[in-house]
């Protein structure tokens, strides 16, 4: 089932009106019913009761997001929640190995201790914790220098940040972020590949193909690195997709 992503936005947000100057393209967009005045939106193309919320020269017309700029603008929300959501994580791990390196002594001792507790209880399940590979990982933390724990916590600070920021960025659709994106996205790929040579899981394919689709869908959907016309192209793509779109199904004449 096709979304009208138009209507869709305009129930959720309200719809955007506008009386331009031009008489020719304003008796398109007006009409007169028996309940009052009523003006076409400029999103959804439906004609709505009440004052218009702007007027003026049809050029200062605000460029509402229509069709596929809104279905574009849909996904880079849903990549930015998901950056959102990693960052906020990302933060809590870097707290974690943080509040770890100065109480690394006490952990160990602690863990050691709930280690000899469950030890038997997991050998009754044909499980040996002494050579479990979470284990031995935990285990091998403990001899990392203090030094060391902090320079971790602080790269996954950097870390958390720059995915914080790609999430504003996309979530307020900055081409400047889709660049970020792409570029920051595209350097870890390398790293997750590793990372699934050494161990398969289910999350990490699913993080590797989310990434990758991520990067192709912004790079060529936002036209990036002057692909498929470049920042021009994406530009003339807004524009008809907003009021000149209108201005055409309206039969106006536009002029240079």
């Amino acid at each position: 089932m096709k979304i009208d992503w138009d209507r869709r936005t305009c129930a959720r947000r309200g719809h955007v009106t506008y009386a331009p100057g031009d008489p020719r393209l304003r008796i398109r967009l007006h009409a007169q019913t028996a309940l009052g005045d009523a003006w076409r939106c400029l999103r959804c193309g439906d004609f709505v009761l009440g004052e218009p919320h702007g007027s003026g020269p049809a050029g200062d017309a605000p460029l509402v997001p229509r069709g596929k700029v809104l279905r574009d603008l849909f996904i880079l929300r849903f990549l930015a929640i998901e950056r959102a959501v990693r960052g906020v994580f990302i933060v809590l791990v870097a707290v974690a190995v943080w509040k770890f390196s100065n109480s690394q002594d006490a952990v160990r001792q602690l863990f050691n201790e709930y280690l000899d507790v469950f030890r038997p209880v997991f050998r009754h399940f044909h499980y040996d914790l002494d050579h479990s590979p979470v284990v031995g990982t935990i285990q091998k933390t403990f001899g990392y220098k203090h030094s060391t724990l902090l320079l971790v916590a602080g790269l996954l600070l950097a870390y958390a940040l720059i995915e914080l920021i790609e999430a504003v960025g996309l979530w307020y659709a900055k081409r400047w972020a889709e660049y970020l994106t792409v570029v920051a996205t595209a350097a870890f790929l390398p790293l997750e590949v590793y990372e699934l040579t050494e161990h398969i899981s289910g999350l990490k394919i699913a993080t590797l193909v989310l990434n990758i689709l991520a990067v192709l869908y912004i790079a060529f959907a936002k036209r990036l690195f002057g692909l498929r016309g470049g920042r021009k192209a994406f530009e003339e793509e807004r524009r008809s997709a907003s009021l000149l779109e209108v201005e055409e199904s309206a039969g106006v004449l536009l002029t240079s």
